[in-house]
């Protein structure tokens, strides 16, 4: 089985992109093992329904991303199918062009949305040109990086910890790349 780990945000806006920066946080403080499944971690950035014929190659899919939740808290941490999606959530808002609710319900309209799992989490601030994440959301890494374990562990891998980058270690790593290019 593939297994799809997918980070969605714009890194420059903050809490915004908490879903690629926990998405690259996992992957690099942790080795997955498999003798059955692969598994590939993906930045996925703004891009939606660009990514569609990277999705359909896989049979799972955790996508990582901000998300709204009526009587939501800034850094509440919710995880569910996408068949089973509480009605209280939405992804409306975020500084994505193409939302990527829309871009699972073109999938599964046209019959290609892998299994899907959701991870999100509310944010604080968006706010353009900003690396910096809310306390609130760094205090909901360590949920949200468990829940993925967890996740991750039903597919029976063996998985090391082999670092210890924090969240914004990693927002603070695209920073750099971004200004030092």
């Amino acid at each position: 089985m593939k297994i799809l780990v997918l980070g969605i945000g714009n890194v420059m806006f903050s809490d915004e992109g908490i879903g690629v920066h926990i998405t690259k946080m996992i992957e690099k403080n942790y080795t997955f093992y498999s003798k059955k499944h692969t598994i590939d971690f993906v930045d996925g950035g703004t891009l939606a329904n660009i990514l569609i014929p990277t999705i359909v190659e896989y049979d799972n899919v955790l996508i990582i991303d901000c998300i709204d939740a009526d009587d939501g808290k800034i850094g509440d941490v919710y995880f569910f199918d996408y068949n089973d999606m509480p009605k209280m959530i939405n992804w409306s808002g975020s500084a994505h062009e193409v939302e990527m609710l829309q871009t699972l319900q073109m999938m599964e309209i046209l019959g290609d949305r892998p299994e899907t799992k959701i991870l999100g989490v509310v944010p604080k601030r968006i706010e353009p040109l900003s690396f910096d994440l809310s306390e609130e959301i760094q205090k909901a890494v360590p949920l949200m990086e468990k829940t993925i374990i967890n996740h991750l562990k039903q597919f029976e891998f063996e998985i090391k910890k082999i670092a210890n980058y924090s969240v914004q270690d990693i927002a603070d790593q695209f920073k750099k790349e971004q200004y030092d290019n």
